[in-house]
C-alpha cells in the first residue's frame, strides 16, 4: 500500500510542469528576436541580409548547448520517435545543401568579379571590355539557373513548426529554428540572382543614381542596395549604350566585392553550426 502511495506521489511530481532550463528560454528568445527581425523588415538589402544571418549565429550556438545538455538529450531521445529526429537531420541535410550552393555561387561571383576588374585595369579599349562584360553576363544567367533549382528544393521542404501538443519544446522550436533558417537562405539566393519582379525599367533607373560613385557602408542611407543588380546595371550599359565609365563601374564592384566577402563569412559560419548540431542529433539517435 505505502510502495503504491509513493508511485502515485511519484507521478503526480513528474506530472506537474517544470520550469525549463535556462538555455530553453535563451533559444526562444533568439528565435523570436529572429522572427521578429523578419517581420519588421521590408528590404532586401544587403545591410539587412548579413544582419539577419548575423543573428542566426547566436541562435545555433544556443542550440547546440542545448543538445550537448544530457538530460535534454535523454527527454529527445525519449519524447520525439527516430522518425522526428531523422526529420531534423533531414531538414538540416537540404540546408547544408543551400548552403553549399550560396557558397558556389558566391565564389563564382567573386571570381567573376576579379576578370571584370582585371579587364578594367588593362585598359583594353571598350570593345574589349564590352566581350568580358559579356562573359560575365552570361556566367550571371547561368547562375541564376543554379539558383532557381535551389530555391526549388528549397520549397519543397517541410519546415512546419510541430502542432503535436506531446512534443517536447525543444524539438518544436528546432523545427522553427529551421523554418526561419530556410526562409533567410531563400533571401539570400534571391538577392545572388535578382529577383524576378524586377522589371527592366526598374534596372536601368538605378543607372541614374549609380553614375555617382559612393560606397555603401552598413550605415548607408540606400537600405535597398542590391550590389549584385547595381554592378548588372552599370556592366549593361556598356553593352547597350557603348559607353564605359570606368570610375563608376569601379566604383560599384567594389562594393560587391566587399558584400560577397561578408555574406561568404556569414554562410561558412552558419555551415559550421549547421554540422555541430547533426552531430549532436547522430549522437542521440546512437544512444
Amino acid at each position: 500500500m505505502e510502495t503504491n502511495a509513493k508511485n502515485s506521489l511519484h507521478v503526480r511530481c513528474n506530472s506537474l510542469p517544470s520550469e525549463p532550463h535556462p538555455l530553453v528560454s535563451q533559444f526562444k528568445e533568439q528565435l523570436q528576436r529572429l522572427k521578429d527581425s523578419e517581420a519588421s523588415t521590408t528590404s532586401s538589402s544587403s545591410f539587412s541580409i548579413i544582419h539577419r544571418l548575423n543573428g542566426f549565429q547566436d541562435l545555433h550556438d544556443c542550440a547546440d548547448k542545448l543538445l550537448q545538455l544530457p538530460t535534454i538529450r535523454q527527454d529527445l531521445a525519449l519524447a520525439c520517435s527516430k522518425k522526428c529526429i531523422d526529420g531534423l537531420l533531414d531538414g538540416s541535410l537540404k540546408i547544408l545543401d543551400i548552403c553549399g550552393s550560396a557558397q558556389d555561387c558566391l565564389l563564382q561571383s567573386k571570381e567573376n568579379l576579379y576578370e571584370i576588374q582585371s579587364a578594367l585595369r588593362r585598359k583594353g579599349g571598350e570593345t574589349g571590355f564590352a566581350i568580358e562584360v559579356g562573359k560575365y553576363m552570361a556566367s550571371r544567367k547561368n547562375m541564376k539557373k543554379v539558383i532557381q533549382k535551389a530555391l526549388g528544393n528549397l520549397k519543397g521542404m517541410k519546415v512546419e513548426s510541430s502542432k503535436d501538443e506531446e512534443a517536447l519544446l525543444v524539438f518544436s522550436i528546432l523545427k522553427e529554428s529551421e523554418a526561419i533558417t530556410v526562409r533567410s537562405l531563400e533571401s539570400l539566393l534571391l538577392f545572388i540572382s535578382e529577383p524576378k519582379g524586377q522589371s527592366k525599367h526598374s534596372r536601368w533607373s538605378k543607372l541614374s543614381k549609380l553614375m555617382q560613385p559612393a560606397r555603401v557602408t552598413c550605415d548607408s542611407q540606400e537600405t535597398e542596395a542590391n550590389e549584385f543588380v547595381n554592378v548588372d546595371a552599370a556592366l549593361q550599359s556598356v553593352i547597350s549604350q557603348k559607353h564605359l565609365n570606368a570610375e563608376n563601374i569601379r566604383s560599384q564592384m567594389e562594393n560587391l566585392e566587399i558584400c560577397i566577402q561578408d555574406l561568404e563569412v556569414r554562410v561558412e559560419q552558419l555551415s559550421r553550426q549547421l554540422i555541430r548540431t547533426r552531430v549532436s542529433l547522430l549522437n542521440i539517435l546512437s544512444h
